[in-house]
């Protein structure tokens, strides 16, 4: 629905240009916008003027004009002053008015339509129905974006996010839970996941340098029609989770880049717990410290080169061996092997969705 404050604006605008006063009621006789003191209105001749077949009227030195939306009354405009001038700025600003709250209407349609689109709340038959209805295709590729933007108490993301997209052919913006942002985009080539890429590190580096927000961006796989849209943000979704408990370090997740995340997160808890326990036995050992779980993430990610790591650590070679068969000794696991240091990486990331699991409980 239009809100007091856009209206206000917009009488106040034609107000200064025509010098002409404007008051707008609502159909319980309350003053939604006025650039005078409406209380010299009488509040029960403008309920007579809104029952009665006329389109305008002059009634006690106002212009009275009804704004209609589908037919329906559903704004009384008072222009003060009785002649034509009064008559002429009375009409042009029911006819904006008019125009704005059609505009309101079919934006918060819309936005209606794409949350009950995500949340698979419509038949099939409703979904091409009113998609025609609101000018929607139905047709076109599509993928979900979902923004979580922590500390924002006062929805900037939001408000960047309608600045960098409101404008866009086919993109649109909601949220169906308020922590996170919803953005539904037309995908120009399909084949082209670099674009997909872009546009999220577009949302991340504008959330954290302008915003100076903490975010990440999931994404989920392209859709062709408009009713897979769900698809696409259930995908996202998961993503997100997914990419939140293994792969906090990348503020990007996409959905179908999982890779073994998504293969533990569908993992029965159960089976989780087992398998914790045949490798670490009855707790973590205390030699996974922070240090120790850093010093073999940097070894992961240089493909289980020792000099390579030790380079980017700046530690003696030596010291870093120390290290490794210090962990050797407390799992059973030596990493420079590449069967135990795949055991490692998939049980510690075991372990951070148990954590996970726990934190929820």
């Amino acid at each position: 629905m239009i809100s007091n404050q856009v209206i206000q604006t917009s009488i106040d605008e034609l107000k200064s240009i025509t010098k002409v006063e404007l008051c707008v009621i609502d159909m319980e006789g309350l003053t939604v916008a006025s650039t005078f003191q409406s209380d010299e209105i009488n509040i029960r001749l403008v309920m007579d003027f809104v029952r009665s077949p006329a389109d305008s009227q002059i009634i006690g030195g106002y212009h009275m004009l009804k704004i209609l939306e589908d037919g329906e009354v559903v704004f009384v405009l008072v222009a003060k002053g009785t002649d034509a001038d009064a008559y002429t700025i009375g009409k042009i600003a029911v006819s904006q008015i008019q125009h704005l709250v059609v505009a309101y209407k079919e934006h918060y349609d819309k936005n209606n339509f794409f949350q009950n689109l995500l949340l698979d709340n419509m038949l099939l038959v409703d979904i091409y129905n009113r998609a025609k209805k609101l000018h929607i295709d139905t047709e076109g590729d599509r993928v979900v974006y979902l923004i979580e933007a922590q500390n924002d108490k006062d929805n900037v993301a939001m408000e960047m996010m309608k600045s960098l997209f409101d404008d866009q052919q086919d993109c649109h913006l909601t949220a169906v839970e308020q922590k996170n942002i919803i953005l539904i985009k037309r995908v120009e080539d399909m084949s082209n996941s670099d674009e997909m890429e872009q546009t999220a590190q577009m949302i991340i580096d504008m959330l954290n340098t302008e915003a100076m927000l903490n975010a990440r961006v999931s994404y989920g796989t392209v859709v062709h029609e408009l009713k897979e849209v769900s698809k696409s943000y259930k995908e996202a979704k998961l993503a997100l989770e997914v990419g939140k408990i293994f792969y906090m370090e990348k503020p990007i997740t996409a959905y179908n880049t999982l890779g073994i995340g998504r293969l533990i997160y569908q993992l029965p808890v159960n089976l989780c717990r087992i398998f914790i326990k045949e490798i670490f036995g009855e707790g973590l050992p205390e030699e996974l410290d922070d240090e120790m779980l850093m010093t073999v993430q940097k070894f992961f990610d240089n493909s289980l080169n020792v000099s390579e790591t030790s380079r980017q650590l700046f530690v003696h070679r030596n010291t870093l061996v120390y290290r490794i068969e210090k962990l050797h000794q407390s799992t059973g696991l030596d990493i420079r092997n590449f069967e135990d240091a795949l055991t490692f990486k998939i049980a510690m990331m075991v372990v951070n969705y148990m954590k996970y699991i726990d934190s929820m409980e």
